[in-house]
């Protein structure tokens, strides 16, 4: 009989997963347990066995693929004596029946909402340059029944949090396919419209959609010279989702500053070399000492440790210090979160940084260990540069950029003398933060960075 291998559960909360390198071909004969493929999630890459033996008849899946859980793999036949067992293990990796619909938005995503037609949708509106209603845009013949219909049209089902969420995006519930339990979407449905509204190809002119204008599709390069094509993986295509949102939701403004971190720096090296002989001290860096003052910095302005509910209008403010901070990876830009930063010392710091960090390259993070973030810090000093203007980690409303320091002339009390400046950049959502506030706020911090009694003293 034959048996068909599914995708297992792959980690709590873990849905879908890209398919890996494949281990074996149709017609191997494998071992129950045997790795068969890697299976590369947001956080790991790891091997998948299979719980059954016999021979590779099919192979349903290609690397690169994304699938869900459920969703079958390949298919083997029994050979030798072991093969009355086959039946016996099949139902373990299907345990989790619900989740093989998942695909569902990105599949069957219709393409009449991503461009709302160009027709006047209806002849009573009060101004001719006012845009018509994207509600009823799939029927011009017809607006004024559409509009009708559309008011006694049952709301959507959708939590609070998903409607918000479609709200910000520009995105009518209605024209989403849910997946949830009876069918209720969820904010995964809501995406997963909104990708599938991207990948396509509208012409040229085509309006803006869920908050970003839907790039024309691009010309064939290969009539220039040779190209490549190279996929994104997980991390990086989740990235590019999130930055995606980030910049069409906030409105960024970038402040820029130079802290004086001459005494600092010093302070911190003799530090250094007075613990280097220690056996497992952790390596204090400029973004551990940084974290600090940025805790301070936050308490004394706390619209910065916030976040934006543009569904109420409200600012919701974060009585908790954790603080993200972005790590540079082969895979692409993961962002751990360090919790209770206000509480901890700053060697805890130091070794918590260089634990996460390490986890993150080996792409062993979990997805706790990335949540909860009300700041980020990211750090480009190792690798050079002056300033940059980083994006805002939605839906945080702040992040801060540090660059490569430098030895500079400054003036001091009527004399040049030579100082180690570190360049500051804030990031900020100028919906939350007004300009003159980020200004006091990248001043307190360059302050504290400048005097490091100063940053000891109200720690």
């Amino acid at each position: 009989m034959a048996f068909t291998f599914k995708l297992p559960s792959v980690g709590e909360n873990v849905e879908q997963a890209d398919v890996g390198n494949l281990r074996v071909a149709v017609g191997d004969v494998i071992s129950a347990q045997q790795v068969v493929m890697e299976i590369e999630t947001d956080k790991a890459v790891f091997e998948l066995p299979c719980p059954q033996a016999g021979r590779v008849t099919e192979i349903l899946v290609k690397p690169g693929t994304t699938v869900s859980v459920g969703t079958p793999l390949l298919t083997l036949e029994p050979v030798g004596a072991g093969a009355p067992a086959a039946p016996a293990a099949a139902p373990a990796p299907a345990a989790p029946p619900a989740a093989p619909p998942k695909p569902a938005p990105a599949a069957v995503a219709p393409p009449a909402p991503v461009a709302p037609a160009p027709v006047a949708p209806a002849p009573v509106a009060p101004a001719p340059a006012q845009a018509p209603t994207p509600a009823v845009a799939p029927a011009p013949a017809a607006p004024a029944s559409a509009a009708a219909e559309s008011s006694t049209v049952p709301p959507a089902p959708a939590a609070p949090a998903t409607r918000r969420l479609a709200r910000e995006l520009g995105v009518d519930l209605h024209k989403v396919t849910g997946t949830g339990p009876g069918k209720r979407i969820t904010q995964d449905d809501v995406q997963g419209y909104v990708r599938a509204a991207l990948k396509q190809s509208p012409p040229p002119s085509a309006a803006p959609v869920a908050g970003a204008m839907v790039a024309p599709p691009l010309p064939d390069f290969s009539q220039f010279g040779p190209i490549e094509r190279q996929p994104l993986n997980k991390i990086m295509r989740t990235g590019a989702t999130n930055l995606s949102l980030a910049w069409n939701i906030i409105p960024h403004v970038t402040q820029h500053e130079l802290a004086d971190v001459t005494d600092l720096e010093a302070a911190r090296k003799r530090y250094v070399q007075m613990h280097s002989a220690k056996e497992g001290s952790p390596k204090i860096t400029m973004t551990v000492l940084a974290m600090k003052a940025v805790v301070t910095t936050l308490k004394a302005f706390p619209r910065f440790n916030s976040s934006y509910d543009a569904a109420t209008g409200e600012v919701v403010l974060k009585r908790y210090y954790h603080i993200g901070v972005a790590v540079d990876t082969e895979n692409g830009l993961m962002v751990p979160v360090i919790r209770n930063v206000d509480s901890k010392s700053v060697l805890q710091l130091a070794a918590e940084i260089g634990d996460l960090a390490q986890r993150a390259r080996e792409r062993k993070l979990t997805l706790a260990d990335m949540q909860g973030g009300a700041f980020t810090i990211t750090n480009l000093g190792g690798i050079g540069g002056t300033y940059f203007t980083p994006i805002v980690n939605y839906p945080e409303v702040a992040i801060l950029g540090m660059s490569r320091t430098s030895q500079q002339m400054v003036v001091i009390d009527g004399k040049p003398e030579v100082r180690l400046m570190l360049p500051l950049s804030l990031s900020y959502d100028h919906r939350v933060i007004n300009g003159a506030d980020a200004a006091r706020f990248i001043v307190k911090l360059s302050g504290l960075l400048s005097d490091p009694f100063q940053l000891l003293s109200e720690v």
